[in-house]
């Protein structure tokens, strides 16, 4: 007998990392009190009641039953169109819109439409690790753009030049950055685009925590006003941390209506449409509940405050980059993984983050914090956390 075999491509691959992360925490036993989880990037507020009453609502709906547009509910697109016409000061309609099941479902369908098995595409290093693992699923193969920690790890020019002149269909980024936090300067997203036209390729820019900009931030970019710009450019987006509802998969791509078309025939293979009820909510909650997401944003810059003011105190640890949603911390621990830090820390100070490795290529000397899950009394706890793990870890890390 021949047994048989699953995917290679898939085989390969590690286990989802967030589940075992949690699973260290697991085992920690409360010794220093209550478990601070900084692992995954969920909102660390609930979502509000209109919200909760809009979904309630619209789940009720016998129409809500049935299948619904591959491309999206026309409620949803139109209202993400009018959104992002204000932000950006562009000329977008629904025809621009895709809604999916969440952001890497944007991205999986952007990734199969826009390059196949055999090509290659262009990720920054750290990257965001359920891109890494799309990519190859799919045979896709990857190069990487490096991004230099001293400079808060942005990256570099010549690096994603390298990377498009050897071939790559698409070079894919992350602003606010998931996982260091950085934020691109308009400056350099308009840089990467004028190289993906010079080599033909497409630039793919996530914008899934774009609304915890700093106050007053501005346009997140200009691109959306270049000539053109739906021969080059494509965006995504997830309604998870802004409306706090990730467990209802919803999430949108922003493309040239040419694209949006190639997009469908991957979207009606893969799911046929996104769930329809958070649709409908959310295409009433984005210009109802505006002066509550602009008050989280102050709220998630009230907790990213507070960590700066941990690591102020912390002269062994180093914060690499922080914004948005996540901080990339340099560790003190230089001979030990990033892999057995985060676990001793989950295990013995109640602290679950995720280790730099599960990023990338060169990155153990750092750890992800989504400080965004936390509140601020809570992310004040770490200071002795992170002392008391310093000293237990001198005699070396079990």
């Amino acid at each position: 007998m021949i047994a048989a075999k699953p995917n290679s491509l898939v085989a390969r691959l590690s286990a989802p990392p967030i589940p075992s992360v949690v699973a260290w925490s697991r085992e920690y036993k409360g010794e220093k009190g209550p478990l601070i989880d900084l692992s995954q990037a969920v909102p660390g507020y609930p979502a509000h009641p209109e919200m909760l009453r809009l979904l309630a609502e619209a789940a009720g709906q016998q129409a809500m039953t049935g299948y619904g547009p591959i491309e999206g509910e026309s409620f949803l697109r139109k209202a993400y169109a009018a959104h992002l016409a204000e932000l950006y000061g562009a000329d977008l309609s629904a025809g621009n819109i895709h809604i999916t099941a969440g952001c890497n479902q944007a991205f999986m369908c952007t990734a199969i439409a826009l390059a196949g098995a055999g090509d290659t595409v262009a990720l920054t290093n750290p990257f965001y690790f359920n891109y890494d693992t799309t990519l190859s699923m799919l045979g896709i193969g990857r190069r990487l753009v490096d991004c230099d920690p001293a400079a808060g790890f942005l990256p570099g020019p010549a690096s994603a030049e390298a990377a498009l002149a050897a071939g790559a269909k698409m070079l894919a980024v992350v602003t606010p950055n998931n996982p260091t936090g950085a934020v691109y300067p308009p400056s350099l997203l308009h840089e990467f685009f004028v190289l993906c036209r010079k080599y033909g390729a497409w630039l793919v820019i996530d914008e899934t925590y774009r609304d915890f900009l700093g106050e007053g931030y501005g346009r997140p970019h200009s691109l959306l006003s270049e000539p053109d710009w739906e021969e080059t450019l494509v965006l995504l987006y997830s309604f998870s941390k802004s409306f706090c509802i990730p467990g209802h998969r919803l999430g949108a791509i922003t493309a040239g209506p040419k694209l949006v078309a190639e997009i469908a025939k991957v979207m009606d293979n893969m799911q046929i449409c996104a769930p329809r009820s958070p649709q409908i909510a959310v295409a009433s909650a984005i210009p109802a509940l505006a002066d509550w997401r602009a008050g989280n944003r102050l709220e998630i810059a009230r907790r990213a405050d507070a960590l700066k003011l941990v690591f102020s105190g912390l002269p062994d640890w180093e914060i690499g980059a922080i914004g948005a949603y996540f901080a990339f911390v340099r560790h003190t621990y230089a001979d030990r993984s990033s892999s057995e830090v985060a676990e001793k820390l989950a295990k013995e100070s109640g602290v679950v983050c995720l280790p730099g490795a599960y990023f990338g290529e060169g990155q153990e000397r750092y750890l992800r914090l989504a400080f965004a899950n936390a509140d601020v009394a809570s992310i004040g706890l770490l200071s002795e956390r992170l002392v008391r793990s310093l000293r237990s870890t001198s005699a070396g890390i079990s």
